[in-house]
């Protein structure tokens, strides 16, 4: 498989600053998005570092050989890094009382032929486009989710609940974090959406499938989704990273290409 990669990140019409983050380590195959929480820029402060510290360690480790690492090496590896992020805000949020109590979603994604390991910690998302067919592979570790789960409240009570945004797992928070790991296998034509809450609480997965749906270049779909988000009110920053993925072309013998046979 080959990628394209596409990111974008806006304010959004309400925020006045950004307190979310992202990274693309198309080398390695590596991306990260946060969402940053907490009191004046330590948002940002917490997205920064979660982003940059696993775009370093972990692409370094996959450019030392991980490439070829079996899934558990891989998963763990990602664990690690996030584990070790995760000490840095908390160590960080506690010893300057600028940045008390700041944290951060994060939902990241590696890419090795045909094989994606997302993971992700509190609400930020990561949906695939197959074919027609938008799914939402990551679940939101939230109070909302957790009570959907339970029954306590239906799909359509979530859609106009007030505590979308209360997550039960964000970085910086606590000295140790349980970072979601799952494995997926990747098709030719897979497309594959990395998305903060500041797009999908506003815009239905329905508008996202149509608009990852169109005809379009990867950057052009990417500023309709900020674009959209705004459109619906942009109450908050919006973040979003594609990866589309393509069957490599198959190289033809020596002897096809001179006899001119397709």
């Amino acid at each position: 498989m080959i990628f394209e990669y596409y990111s974008q990140t806006d304010p959004g019409l309400i925020r006045e600053n950004n307190e979310d983050s992202v990274s693309l380590d198309t080398a390695n195959q590596v991306v990260v998005l946060a969402d940053g929480m907490g009191g004046y820029n330590a948002g940002e402060v917490a997205s920064a570092m979660a982003t940059s510290f696993i775009h370093t360690e972990l692409g370094r480790w996959i450019g030392e050989g991980g490439q070829e690492a079996p899934v558990r090496e891989l998963k763990r590896a990602m664990e690690i890094c996030v584990d070790n992020a995760n000490r840095s805000i908390f160590n960080a949020a506690n010893s300057n009382p600028l940045y008390a109590g700041m944290g951060t979603t994060l939902v990241m994604g590696v890419f090795q032929g045909t094989r994606a390991m997302i993971g992700h910690v509190g609400d930020s998302r990561c949906y695939r486009l197959r074919g027609n067919t938008l799914q939402q592979i990551t679940r939101d570790h939230s109070l909302l989710q957790e009570q959907i789960d339970a029954g306590l409240i239906s799909l359509e009570q979530a859609q106009f609940a007030t505590h979308k945004n209360l997550v039960t797992r964000a970085l910086g928070v606590e000295d140790t974090v349980l970072l979601e790991v799952n494995e997926f296998r990747v098709e030719d034509g897979d497309l594959y959406l990395f998305c903060s809450d500041g797009l999908s609480d506003m815009v239905p997965d329905p508008r996202i499938a149509a608009i990852l749906m169109e005809d379009a270049p990867l950057d052009q779909i990417g500023r309709t989704l900020v674009e959209d988000a705004n459109g619906c009110g942009g109450r908050d920053n919006i973040s979003v990273i594609l990866a589309l993925a393509r069957a490599k072309p198959v190289r033809r013998g020596l002897l096809s290409r001179m006899l001119g046979q397709q």
